[in-house]
């Protein structure tokens, strides 16, 4: 697809020489216009209507990335996107929301050349992402919120992952907790690289293998009546287990019925802790979850400052920020009394 950028060098005129052309903001000479006419239809360019008014200067509009995909929009996504909305109108510029999933990078490419925004902000990151590959080969300024490994030298805002995962098993091991599962999201979530499903996954495995302890997890998807299968099956193969550590916020109420058909008590009998997830979520169950938050609306609020930033040549490009989350001790979990 041409852009303004090929016309104007098939023309062999400036790029704001066709932008004038196009809006007619200042007077070109016919000769001049018939050159860069007859360029866009050798090189087959439409103009967008929004690009053609906004052509040659800022737009001031930010893109969010944010695939609507198994899990959907939850909680933790909307406050991310509320802290980059918020972010972005203090500094003068706006959002909007494109949901194209990771299996269409044409759309993404498509979008991108029509020169509606100034910058990506990027979500729900995997290991290998293809819409980076994209918005690298587009030459399109972004920052991400999460990480990948085929753009080393890009942005990002994430979450330390290894001490989360560190600090959840080892409130649960000073508990008396020596059988702890792990209910991580879907195995197809898993499989596509998606950044923390993978690293909460590995540091899980590494940090009870320190203690000495036998891992034991299992993919789910956000589904309750999954979650409810699995946790009984856990609990059949796994007679001594006494405590749950969940990265899926759809899954908990399933959890917690099973639990509650076999008369286990939340939490007398078992523990229960929710990671990477939102205050106002885990505060919505009965009884209140001890969870590892973490502050989404700073999480969009610090993404959109960095691309700003970036865009206003204001801060060196690739700052790498780990933001790190914080323990709420509320009512799921307790001293392990009971063996299994």
């Amino acid at each position: 697809m041409a852009t303004m950028i090929d016309v104007a060098k098939k023309a062999g005129v400036s790029l704001s020489t066709v932008s004038y052309v196009l809006n007619g903001t200042r007077p070109i000479s016919e000769k001049t216009k018939a050159v860069v006419h007859k360029a866009m239809e050798e090189l087959g360019y439409n103009p967008n209507a929004l690009a053609r008014g906004l052509a040659g200067k800022n737009t001031r509009i930010i893109a969010v990335l944010c695939p609507i995909e198994e899990r959907g929009i939850g909680m933790g996504e909307l406050e991310v996107l509320s802290g980059a909305a918020d972010a972005a109108r203090k500094r003068g510029y706006h959002l909007v929301l494109w949901t194209y999933p990771l299996q269409e990078p044409e759309e993404l490419k498509n979008l991108i050349r029509q020169e509606l925004v100034d910058g990506v902000i990027v979500m729900e990151v995997h290991e290998n992402d293809p819409r980076i590959d994209t918005l690298l080969e587009c030459n399109e300024p972004f920052c991400m919120i999460g990480r990948c490994s085929n753009a080393p030298d890009i942005g990002y805002i994430d979450i330390n992952f290894k001490q989360t995962v560190k600090d959840a098993i080892d409130h649960l091991y000073q508990l008396g907790h020596r059988n702890i599962a792990f209910i991580n999201q879907s195995k197809e979530t898993f499989d596509s690289g998606y950044g923390p499903s993978v690293r909460t996954q590995h540091f899980f495995m590494e940090e009870m293998q320190k203690l000495d302890l036998t891992p034991v997890s299992e993919f789910c998807h956000a589904a309750p009546a999954e979650a409810y299968e699995i946790t009984k099956s856990l609990l059949d193969k796994n007679t001594e287990l006494t405590s749950l550590i969940v990265m899926n916020d759809r899954a908990i109420s399933g959890i917690m019925q099973a639990l509650s058909e076999r008369n286990i008590i939340v939490p007398d009998d078992f523990s229960l802790i929710s990671i990477v997830t939102s205050s106002r979520t885990s505060e919505l169950f009965m009884p209140q979850l001890t969870s590892v938050d973490y502050d989404g609306q700073a999480m969009g609020e610090v993404a959109v400052e960095q691309l700003i930033n970036e865009l206003e040549e204001k801060q060196v490009k690739g700052e790498k920020v780990l933001l790190p989350l914080q323990l709420i001790k509320r009512k799921s979990t307790a001293i392990c009394r009971i063996k299994r």
